[in-house]
């Protein structure tokens, strides 16, 4: 019936409903989805273990690459299905049960998780879940539109279960490379020197036998969320794309720069997307998802290729994709996430690293995980590979939120994801500054005159100016360090009195 998909006959045999294959889970289990960014999630078992969890308390522990499509996150959350999640999410109400402790939740680098599996610091994979475009005849599965932590879960898992998606082309066939480190203390460089190369297999090796299911669905991926590029961002990118430029004309970057990483959501995407503006031409991108804005400037043939582990975009975007795959294919490759977010490979390379933060401190110390220091948000993600091993590694945001009553600039950051010695630039919509060679006052005094919104400039030029009078290497008022994120918590705004401070 599916020949052109399935192309093992005798695989035909594990065609099953998802309520069916839902019956292979028991509580206790650890399970390894596909999924990316909303990019080739798994569409119907979801639905099918959250039916489970309603009915007999079914508890999982489920790891991805990142964050799931279709809602299914919130979905499996509130059915209480999720006992454990790792490594990354960005559901609202998956965010909320995570924040009221019912839902173990471990954000970690992205390069991370396998690893950890591979030497047993997290229990194995009993199941995997994948959705595929096609099944070889060896039983070897070839991906939609992420690779993620796929790769190792499968090769781990007891139990392969395949979500066959006739909504992706078999086009997609030859756009993945399927390269899975060795063990250690053997394990030999990664050979990859160039964006472009390719030094894996095109689909994910199995053994048919480990094949318990094979589920039909025929329904495409979520689409980003991402806004269009609106005043802010159009600055930030300005700025950006002005540096580059002053980078190139220093001789310290070539009109092809080096390649680009940028991490998921409206901010990072806007500043690629100011690239179609500017006069850089024969650039790549190394990344771990692609946006619209990649394809973009694919199209304008300012990129000549684009390797990443998922691709995520708008559905006008993603349509145009996948109705023509083949006019991509050759300047594309998707990677499993541990090599498109290796440290190895992001030193090597030089990667010109752009990722948002939720806020940054007068030192250029990140926090973009934790609102008001004890509340997740979506997670780190993969900034942290990149920040810490890029030749470049630029922090962005806009200068306020909520309307001005939070200023995203602050004398402390209440939670460390990226300390000041792995941010070489941070910029806002007011400006841009190059902490690099900088003593912690000297970056503290940049920051503020260039990235501070107006509104809170004065504020943080008086904390600055107290905090130096008091010493210290690193200056700073203990007493005052977080009375910002109080204010805010008690009156709904960053803003100082008159009085205060006087």
């Amino acid at each position: 019936m599916y020949r052109d998909r399935i192309r093992n006959v005798a695989l035909e045999s594990k065609i099953m409903s998802a309520d069916q294959a839902a019956k292979i889970f028991r509580s206790g289990m650890t399970v390894g989805m596909s999924g990316f960014t909303k990019a080739g999630d798994c569409k119907a078992l979801p639905d099918a273990l959250a039916q489970r969890a309603r009915e007999d308390g079914l508890r999982l522990s489920i790891m991805t690459g990142a964050s799931l499509g279709n809602d299914n996150d919130g979905m499996m959350a509130e059915a209480g299905l999720l006992a454990r999640r790792l490594p990354f999410q960005a559901d609202a109400v998956l965010r909320r049960e995570i924040n009221a402790g019912r839902v173990m939740f471990m954000d970690q680098h992205l390069s991370h998780t396998v690893e950890q599996l591979r030497c047993g610091s997290l229990p194995p994979v009993d199941v995997a879940i994948v959705e595929a475009a096609a099944i070889r005849e060896d039983g070897s599965i070839v991906p939609t539109t992420s690779v993620g932590n796929t790769a190792s879960f499968v090769q781990q898992a007891r139990q392969v279960i395949v979500e066959l998606n006739l909504a992706m082309p078999l086009a997609l066939e030859g756009l993945h490379d399927i390269y899975i480190p060795g063990d250690r203390p053997v394990r030999q460089p990664i050979p990859l020197t160039s964006v472009s190369q390719r030094i894996g297999s095109t689909a994910i090796s199995v053994e048919p036998e480990r094949i318990a299911a094979i589920v039909i669905t025929n329904a495409v991926d979520s689409p980003s969320s991402n806004l269009p590029p609106d005043a802010e961002t159009q600055a930030i990118a300005r700025n950006v794309v002005d540096f580059f430029s002053a980078e190139v004309a220093a001789g310290r970057l070539k009109p092809s720069l080096l390649p680009l990483q940028a991490g998921i959501g409206t901010i990072a995407n806007a500043v690629l997307h100011g690239l179609l503006e500017s006069s850089f031409s024969g650039m790549t991108m190394y990344s771990e998802v692609l946006q619209d804005s990649s394809f973009e400037l694919l199209d304008s043939g300012q990129f000549t290729f684009a390797s990443a582990s998922s691709i995520t975009l708008s559905k006008e975007m993603n349509r145009k994709f996948l109705d023509n795959v083949e006019r991509y294919a050759s300047r594309l490759v998707l990677r499993p996430q541990e090599i498109s977010n290796h440290p190895e490979i992001v030193r090597r390379l030089g990667i010109i690293g752009i990722n948002t933060a939720l806020e940054f401190d007068i030192y250029g110390n990140v926090n973009s995980t934790h609102v008001g220091g004890t509340h997740m948000m979506n997670g780190i993600g993969g900034s942290g590979d990149f920040a810490r091993n890029a030749h470049l590694s630029i922090f962005v945001t806009k200068s306020v939120a909520k309307q001005g009553a939070i200023s995203s600039v602050v004398p402390m950051v209440t939670h460390v994801d990226h300390t000041e010695h792995d941010v070489d630039i941070v910029a806002t919509e007011w400006g841009l500054a190059d902490l690099r060679g900088l003593a912690p006052r000297e970056r503290a005094a940049l920051i503020i005159e260039r990235c501070v919104h107006p509104d809170y400039r004065d504020m943080l030029r008086s904390y600055h100016s107290r905090a130096c009078a008091a010493g210290g290497h690193t200056p700073h008022l203990l007493a005052e360090a977080f009375e910002w994120h109080q204010r805010y918590a008690a009156d709904g705004s960053m803003r100082e009195s008159a009085t205060e401070h006087a």
